[in-house]
């Protein structure tokens, strides 16, 4: 069901220290900062060969993100996304099989403008898995 990795998200307290340490120290390929005000956060996408990095930042009071920071407050990996040929396709067949969807059940659009889900981390090994239709 899921296909390639799409990225891997990395929450940070300062998108702007995060982008020109990715940029200015390892050389990097970074995209503009992207708010994103559905998902309560600002994206920047560290451009791999072989996938992407996305480095978020709150955006809001109400930021999912601004909770995982008070956990961790220097960041660290949020989650990691697979992309699926048919997200509703993939949804149906993971909540048959006992897996959480987030929220409401239903898609939103991404940061790259496609469908996305978020499954619960306590149904596979504690880590936040998001899935992108492509």
């Amino acid at each position: 069901m899921i296909g390639r990795l799409n990225h891997v998200a990395i929450a940070v307290p300062n998108l702007a220290a995060a982008t020109a340490q990715y940029r200015d120290t390892l050389g990097a390929k970074v995209s503009a900062p992207q708010q994103e005000p559905d998902h309560g956060v600002t994206v920047v996408f560290i451009e791999l060969p072989n996938t992407k990095i996305e480095l978020l930042e709150p955006l809001g009071e109400t930021s999912p993100i601004r909770g995982f920071l008070e956990k961790s407050p220097a960041g660290g990996i949020h989650h990691i996304c697979y992309e699926v040929d048919d997200i509703l396709a993939a949804r149906d067949k993971l909540k048959d099989a006992g897996a959480r969807v987030l929220g409401d059940g239903e898609p939103k659009i991404g940061a790259h403008g496609k469908p996305v889900l978020f499954l619960h981390p306590k149904d596979f090994n504690g880590a936040l898995v998001e899935l992108e239709q492509a």
